[in-house]
This record gives C-alpha cells, structure tokens and sequence, in this order.
C-alpha cells in the first residue's frame, strides 16, 4: 500500500478546505488536500473526464484558462445535468453514474464534487451572517466579532462588492423600496433592508458598459463576444451556475466569478507548502489510542480511477468533505459519536416565488419591456429581514426555470390548489400548457428565492445507510423535514416577496411550494456540539473540521459561503497555534 507523510491532510478541495489551506501553507505548514472529484483547468489533466491524468498538482503555474474554456461550456444541458454534467456529485470518469444517497423523502441535494466544491456553480454571493444568528440565538460558542477580521480578509482577497444593477434589479429595488423596506447599508446586518447582494464577481469591465450594458447573453451579441483581454471582469452573462467561465480567453486565475477553485486554490498553491490530489475519495480516518484519548494520525483513501487504496499519515486531519460526507467518513470510520455527529442540519428551507410583468409596466418602471432574467449576475440583489431569514433575485436560465419555480413543487398540483386570498395567484406544480406558457413570459419573468432561517434540530441531518453499500463503504443516509416554526418563517418570507412583486407591478404570481433542495446544507459537525471553539474534534484529538458542517447554524438565512470560508480560515489559525510553531501576525483573535 502506497503511504506518504505530510504536516496536515485536508480531506475535501471544495468551498472551505482551499481558504484552510492558504493560511496553512501562509504559515509553512505542508498540505495535502484530497479531492474526491476532478480538477478542471489544470494542465495535469488534459481530459479529467476521459483519463486518469496526473496524480498531484501543486504549482499554480498548472493553471490553464485556455484548458478551462474547453471545459466550461456554459450549456445547462453539458454542466449541469446531475447524472450526466461535468458539475455533478460523482466520479471524475464520465462514464460512471454520480455516487449514492439515500433520501427517504421529496427532495433534491445539490452538492458537486470536484476542485471548488460547489462553488463551481454557485452564484458567488458573499454576505456576512446576521449579527443576531451569532450573538443572539443560542448555538455558537464564540461571537459574531470574532469572524469579522477573516471576513474582511476575504472581501480583500476575492474581493467581495456590491453587485451591479442590472433591469431585474431596478425591478427588485422599485417593489422593494414600494414595500416599505430601506436601504441596507453596511456589511453588518442588524435590521430589514434592501440591497446589493455583497459578490465575489469581479465587476463588469468599462468598455462593456459603453457598449450597451447587456453582456455576453444580451440579444445582439455574437456567440463568443466580449473575450480576454478586450474585455475583463464580467461580462454579465448570467453563466454562474454552469461554471462561470467569463471572460472567456481569459486566464486561470482572472476569471470573473470568484469560485474557491478560482480565487483561493491558486493562492494555496502559491506558498509552495500546498498540494492538491483529485480523484481522491477518503474512506477512513486512521487513528491511534482508545477510551478518552483517540487522535487522528492519517487518512486512507481510494484512488477513484485505479480502485487502489493509498494512506497518508499527518500530524493533524482536517475533515473539509461537506455536511453529508464529512459525517458519513467520520461515522464509517468508527469515531466517537456524542449524538450530534451528523445531527442539526439546517438547509435554509428555500422556496421561489415568481412575477411576471406587462410589457407596458416594465417600460413604465425601468424604461424596457423586459427584465432579462438572463441578463446580469444570477443574484445581484436582496431583502435582508434578520429572524426570519432573506429573499433575493434568483433568477436562472431556461431549463433549470421550468424545473426548479414550476415544477418541483411540493403537495398539489397547481390546478388543484384554491389561491383566492392569498398573495399568489398559483401555486405549485405546473405541466402541460400553463407551463409552457409560464415559460413564454420568461424575458418578463422576475424570480426572487426565500432563505428561511431554519434552526438546527437533532432529528435532521445525516447518519449512515447500512442495508445500501458502495466502493467507498455504506452510503449517507440524508433526512431533513421542516420543523412547523420553520415553515411559517418561510410563509413568512414567500408572502413579502409576492409583494415586492405586486408593488412592481407583476400581473401574474406564482409560489413554488418547494420541495427541500438541499443545497445550502449547514451545522452537521457543528461547533459547539461536536467542535470545540477551535474547529477541533472535542472526542477526538488533532482532528478538525473546516467546512460548512462546522457551522453552528444557518447564519440566519445569509448565504454560508462567506462564514464557511472565514472560519476555516480561524480554524487554520488554531491548528497552528495548537500542534506547530504558532502564529506571529494572526489574523483575528485565537
């Protein structure tokens, strides 16, 4: 068996792991990251999808935008589709099917493997979490104010700004500020408001502005307009959930859409102290002791291509695999389990409520007669309403439109619902001809999305499927109902985003009733519960966890990203001072 020593082996390359990583490597401390999926964009592997291709990178001079512009394609269809996309949760080879959940009940997790995690087609919304979430409710252990010093270092970094206004926000804003709400300003949220998402997108580019403002997906433009280096930054292409791959021509690491693949892992890879091996899915983290004194020595691991299982020993293990395969590796390999391993999920229990506008109201309110949903950043704007949760402009391309707002709802069909009363005039699912007349208003169509603040439960979240096994052990088993409470914040949130429409004017609202879409998946190893303040295993020393399971709840409905990132940057941080030479600038307070 192949075995190889390093300071500390990362489990996981995707949101969080690569903002761990920087500091670690910042402080000289060497890394190994194991990556379950592929690395795009990488010259060690020409063709991720077709061959095995190198074992490790760990230069950033591998980085290749010509590689990336092969492989992003922008196609809903190429990127997306979870059985058969690049951006899906499965092996790099294209011919083998995604890897196994269980899920007894309705619902959709979307989750990708690969370098970048999910953040390969996240929308780069970068807010901090509601003040209150932290300070106020009862499950983290330490304060808001000892996040904002890792916050400030990633809004530097990426950066983070206010996304730029496009028609869809103008119609936003106008029902929003018609609704009663005010403009939010500042990055510490205490009160309701509305304004620019805060995204890790680089702003548009002047000269694209001069030309008329519509982007790569305007009407008027050609095919593979607006390309590096006569244009830079964004292009507003609205391509964030297929990858992000504007501008294209563009260079690895000058990518608009400031992915964790695109802005952090060059920046691990550039202290010289960080590798990084895809095709990597751990199965077990070894360790030595037993009673009160377990430690974490290593991790074995299954080279998903050969099928050869190979071990990396380490002075310190950090889990960074997600909310559902950072338990499941933990519970395969027989660690502790205090009741909280695995329990507390919380997932923002999202709904989408959709307008559609008159030509003639939009011409009146924004100056054009449509809103372009495919016109501009994804999510560029929002309605903060901290205690409750938020609600943002969503607005997807065509295909994931028709499946995600009108098809995918929960309960009844649209036809069988009774709306008189409500703020929506359907609700539901639709099919047939609604649908694909729903679909023809999609230029006039504004979709805003509800983040609810749904609280951790210890019913909810992940254990292990032990009748169902695959090649890497017994599969997670992923369980998450609303809790009542939960669902009447939602309500709560669905009924101020229909009047945010009707102030704009839509003629016709429509609520989606979604089923759970597990995507914003926080608080299944959380600190507190499980971690200590430092990010540390309390049941099993030198073992951390740097993901978005060590979140201690869903930061009030603001997007995890942001959290996630900064507490794996503070989290680094103790893993220095705790098991090598310390910090002699540190970053916040440790």
């Amino acid at each position: 068996m192949y075995e190889r020593e390093t300071d500390v082996v990362v489990v996981g390359a995707g949101g969080d792991a690569p903002a761990l990583a920087w500091r670690l490597g910042q402080l000289g401390i060497d890394v190994t990251m194991l990556e379950a999926g592929p690395f795009y964009g990488n010259e060690k592997w020409q063709a991720p999808n077709d061959a095995p291709g190198g074992e490790v990178s760990a230069d950033s001079a591998d980085f290749s935008g010509e590689l990336l512009d092969e492989q992003f394609t922008a196609k809903e269809g190429d990127m997306n589709d979870p059985v058969t996309g690049k951006l899906r949760w499965g092996p790099a080879d294209a011919d083998r099917p995604p890897w196994q959940r269980t899920v007894p009940q309705q619902a959709l997790i979307s989750q990708l493997s690969g370098v970048g995690g999910t953040t390969q087609h996240y929308y780069a919304n970068h807010p901090r979490a509601f003040v209150e979430s932290i300070d106020d409710q009862p499950h983290w252990p330490i304060d808001y104010a000892d996040l904002v010093p890792y916050y400030q270092l990633l809004e530097e970094t990426h950066p983070v700004k206010p996304a730029p206004t496009t028609p869809k926000g103008e119609v936003f804003f106008e029902g929003a500020r018609r609704a009663g709400y005010e403009l939010n300003e500042g990055l510490n949220v205490t009160g309701e408001g509305y304004r620019p998402f805060p995204n890790a997108i680089t702003h548009p580019d002047e000269r694209l502005m001069r030309d008329g403002g519509e982007g790569a997906g305007g009407e008027n433009a050609a095919d593979d307009a607006y390309r590096y280096p006569d244009y830079e930054g964004d292009t507003l292409a609205m391509h964030e959930h297929q990858g992000g791959p504007q501008p294209r021509g563009a260079p690895y690491r000058e990518r608009a859409k400031r992915s964790a693949s695109i802005s952090l892992v060059p920046r691990a890879l550039d202290t010289g102290n960080v590798e990084i091996r895809p095709n990597a899915f751990a199965t077990t983290v070894l360790t030595e002791g037993g009673g009160g004194s377990i430690e974490a020595t290593g991790v074995e691991f299954r080279d998903t291509w050969a099928g050869t299982t190979e071990r990396v020993r380490a002075d310190v293990v950090v889990l960074a695999a997600g909310c559902v395969e950072t338990p499941r590796l933990w519970l395969n390999s027989g660690l502790p389990d205090n009741g909280w391993v695995g329990k507390g999920m919380t997932t923002h229990h999202f709904d989408f409520v959709a307008g559609v506008f008159d030509p003639d109201t939009l011409e009146d309110l924004i100056g054009q007669r449509r809103t372009e949903p495919h016109q501009g950043q994804a999510a560029g704007s929002r309605v903060d309403v901290p205690g409750t949760g938020g609600i943002a402009v969503n607005t997807f391309a065509p295909g994931i439109t028709a499946m995600a707002v009108y098809a995918a709802g929960q309960g009844e069909w649209a036809f069988d619902r009774e709306t008189d009363g409500k703020p929506w005039d359907t609700a539901g699912r639709l099919s047939g001809r609604e649908l694909k007349a729903r679909m023809a208003d999609y230029r006039r169509t504004l979709t805003l999305i509800c983040h609810t603040d749904d609280r951790p439960r210890q019913e909810n979240g992940v254990s292990v499927d032990e009748s169902t096994e695959d090649e890497h052990g017994p599969v997670p088993l992923v369980e998450w109902e609303a809790h009542p409470e939960d669902d009447e914040r939602r309500d709560e949130l669905a009924v101020r985003a229909a009047e945010i429409l009707e102030e704009a004017g839509a003629e016709h609202i429509h609520r989606t009733d979604a089923a759970p879409i597990l995507l914003h998946m926080q608080s299944t190893m959380a600190m507190g519960k499980v971690l200590d303040t430092g990010g540390e295993a309390r049941d099993v020393g030198r073992l951390f966890v740097a993901d978005h399971s060590a979140l201690s709840n869903g930061v009030g409905g603001a997007n995890p990203t942001h959290t996630g990132q900064a507490l794996a940057l503070r989290t680094a941080e103790h893993v220095a001072e705790r098991y090598f030479d310390g910090v002699d600038e540190p970053i916040g307070e440790i």
